[in-house]
């Protein structure tokens, strides 16, 4: 059953780290080429600091403060018409630590797929890491838990 899989049953691995210091420009074109939706960020000694996902770079309608009015932002900034091509050349100086989410929210390898639910529905994250002494081993995504799903229902 479910409760005896465990995160190392269906991660994806390796998972994909970066250092926070990689500008947004590579991180975009490192996760269209490996079409993935996220990077973790490590530290110098590859512990887990932040995570960028697909959704860090996308465009999103942002409440103005102390207003009912909503504008677009990306990459966290306010855009007008002609604002997006500027933004996109800012994204070539910005790092992925500016953007990235944190503190990470993980589990171990060894944890059952109950517990890396209740850690994704808890935190309302789609990408959780997956470490085993500390190392970043793998990466679940929803998707990873759509397809377990599929092959549960022998589809």
């Amino acid at each position: 059953m479910m409760d005896e899989l465990r995160a190392s049953d269906i991660m994806t691995s390796p998972a994909r780290c970066v250092e926070g210091d990689l500008p947004l420009t590579e991180a975009a074109e490192i996760m269209l080429d490996e079409a993935i939706g996220s990077l973790v960020v490590v530290d110098a000694d590859g512990g887990p600091v932040g995570i960028v996902t697909d959704s860090d770079f996308g465009s999103r309608e942002v409440s103005v403060p102390f207003s009912t009015f909503r504008a677009p932002q990306l990459l966290g900034q306010w855009i007008g018409k002609e604002g997006v091509e500027e933004i996109y050349e800012e994204a070539r100086r910005r790092a992925v630590s500016e953007i990235m989410s944190a503190p990470v929210h993980s589990v171990e390898a060894g944890d059952r797929i109950r517990d890396v639910l209740d850690v994704m529905m808890q935190h309302d994250i789609k990408h959780v890491p997956v470490l085993r002494g500390g190392e970043v081993v793998g990466m679940i995504a929803r998707h990873d838990l759509l397809k377990l799903l599929h092959r549960r229902m022998g589809a």
